[in-house]
């Protein structure tokens, strides 16, 4: 099937590219919010756990009004709510990186902090870009190892990607035909953590509109506390 999937979708990336440039003229493009990009949650005593966000846009609260209700803080909230521990949580996201350049650009100038918990929220960029399956195994498998060498003691989770078709911004063939790169590039990963030490954290699926924003793509104050709970309860399991 993946096969299959990647071939049909080589051949309608015309179609594709016409109807992402219409979708792209449509849709507000919103930067990062203001706000604190690490902090404290929990209660005041206790050994804290250290949680680090690594990522695209979603990582960065896009869309929101405030960092301070970015997945980040909220994930950072709902482990300390499972494990009756503080939480000191830090965010790393930038708008539209790919796996690659997290690996390149962002791993090594991180500071050294001795984190509990690492989340990569990547993939969407590398599947809406039309990354092959060879260039997601290289970035991805990279980012896997540099961040597990930069973070040795850290427990590592990747969030798979979200079917697109969930996404409410994206028209219905335009959908189908980024569902076709999910079905090659999803696995990979999955199979990647897999092999290198990592939790691949099933996607959430049938999300309501009110989890999106004002722009249809990135999630809303409601869709980031679900997201984190989602996130929460895989992560506190596996203990």
């Amino acid at each position: 099937m993946g096969a299959f999937a990647s071939v049909l979708s080589w051949l309608v990336l015309p179609l594709y590219a016409v109807e992402g440039m219409r979708v792209r003229a449509r849709i507000h493009r919103h930067p990062p919010p203001p706000g604190p990009v690490s902090g404290r949650v929990g209660a005041e005593a206790g050994d804290p756990l250290r949680l680090l966000v690594l990522g695209d846009s979603s990582a960065a609260a896009v869309g929101l009004k405030r960092q301070e209700d970015g997945l980040a803080p909220c994930l950072a909230e709902a482990l300390s709510e499972r494990a009756g521990r503080p939480v000191e949580w830090r965010s790393a996201g930038f708008n539209s990186a790919t796996a690659g350049m997290l690996r390149d650009h962002v791993v090594h100038n991180l500071e050294p902090v001795p984190y509990t918990h690492v989340l990569l929220s990547v993939g969407f960029n590398d599947m809406k870009n039309y990354h092959s399956r060879r260039r997601f195994l290289r970035e991805f498998g990279g980012l896997i190892y540099a961040v597990k060498a930069r973070f040795p003691e850290s427990r590592l989770y990747w969030s798979r990607m979200l079917d697109p078709a969930d996404v409410p911004g994206l028209p219905p063939h335009l959908a189908a035909i980024l569902r076709l790169r999910v079905s090659v590039l999803d696995p990979t990963g999955a199979c990647l953590c897999r092999e290198r030490g990592a939790r691949a954290i099933p996607a959430m699926r049938g999300l309501v509109p009110e989890a999106f924003c004002d722009d249809g793509i990135h999630p809303s104050e409601a869709g980031f506390c679900g997201w984190a709970a989602h996130l929460a309860a895989h992560m506190h399991a596996d203990r």
